[in-house]
């Protein structure tokens, strides 16, 4: 046992002989200094500006004024006679990420009967929005408002434009 044991301890004090005499070989002597190092010779890693992968660059900042823009969920919205077409409560954008349509929240009484209905986003005017308590105007009647179909997500959405204002969505290839 004793045999096996010295034979064991034998082999691995000459592996790791053989491990340091390698390494010592691709060490430069230590006397060399990086003057008459080779001109191929690498920087030290530990020079080498280590950038993460995932590291992000910094976020853009853009500073808009309290009174140069306002969020528009929620808002009240008003035909140009004054009657109370809803508020908005959703915005619908296209592929490409441009604002497209409105969805109003149409008719009924404290929420029970009313329906969505999509406006063209073209159809409706933000000229007095100063407050939370100013409404959107929106350039169609009532009646029209009121015969236009239902909002359902996930199916085909009709969109309720002023009289020639809609462009129609181009597929994108």
């Amino acid at each position: 046992m004793r045999g096996i044991a010295a034979l064991i301890l034998g082999t691995a004090v000459v592996a790791s002989l053989a491990v340091a005499t390698v390494r010592a070989a691709d060490e430069p002597p230590v006397g060399q200094s990086e003057a008459n190092a080779p001109a191929t010779a690498q920087p030290p890693a530990s020079t080498v500006a280590v950038t993460p992968k995932d590291a992000a660059p910094p976020p853009s900042v853009t500073i808009i004024g309290a009174s140069e823009a306002h969020g528009v969920l929620g808002r009240d919205v008003r035909s140009a006679a004054g009657e109370d077409m809803g508020r908005i409560v959703d915005v619908i954008v296209d592929r490409t990420g441009h604002v497209r349509a409105a969805a109003i929240d149409f008719g009924g009484f404290l929420g029970v009967g009313s329906r969505k209905i999509v406006v063209d986003w073209n159809a409706l005017r933000f000229g007095k929005i100063a407050n939370k308590k100013d409404s959107i105007t929106l350039e169609l009647t009532k009646a029209q408002v009121a015969a236009a179909p239902e909002y359902k997500e996930d199916t085909p959405i009709v969109v309720l434009g002023a009289s020639g204002s809609l462009q129609p969505l181009q597929a994108i290839q």
